[in-house]
């Protein structure tokens, strides 16, 4: 199995739901665990396999109709229209966000600062290589949308950016 298709398993149980996969083929076994509510974060664990079976076992996390839904209905229209007149920098790709180059270092950006293109972002590990995310747009960060050494998915919103 290559990177593109645990990629795309990743996504896949990501938007289904489901708490924990478990998928075991011919020479590996990857189960993915999506944490709890407090924390939000999807685990990858992929360890080799000496038995050649394949099993999927999804786990849909349990729904209970009688919770209240948080009356969000009000605010979300009037954050989503201040959020308009901003850029949003999305991630290019699925792997570990980090705001600084190196734990003793300061970080890349912070609510505030100055931008233009080219300008380094942040970082983003992806099997064990560190890739700088460059800005394809000048302005000033308004907000950053990911906590550092959190995991982020492909095209998941990183940065906001007032252009003006």
């Amino acid at each position: 199995m290559d990177l593109k298709e645990i990629q795309n398993l990743i996504k896949f149980v990501a938007k289904s739901g489901a708490s924990e996969v478990k998928l075991e083929m011919d020479d590996i076994k990857i189960t993915i665990k999506t944490g709890s509510e407090d924390d939000g974060k999807t685990y990858v664990q992929q360890m080799p396999m000496g038995m050649p079976q394949q099993q999927m076992q999804p786990q849909a996390p349990a729904y209970n109709p009688q919770s209240p839904a948080p009356s969000t209905e009000e605010a979300a229209p009037a954050k989503a229209n201040d959020d308009d007149k901003y850029i949003t920098i999305k991630s290019p790709i699925i792997g570990t966000f980090y705001r600084k180059p190196s734990v003793d270092k300061k970080v890349f950006v912070e609510v505030g600062s100055e931008i233009k293109e080219g300008d380094v972002l942040c970082t983003i590990e992806a099997m064990k290589l560190f890739n700088e995310i460059e800005s394809e747009v000048s302005g000033k960060i308004v907000k950053v949308l990911v906590d550092d050494s959190s995991p982020v998915e492909f095209d998941q919103p990183l940065f906001l950016v007032d252009p003006s």
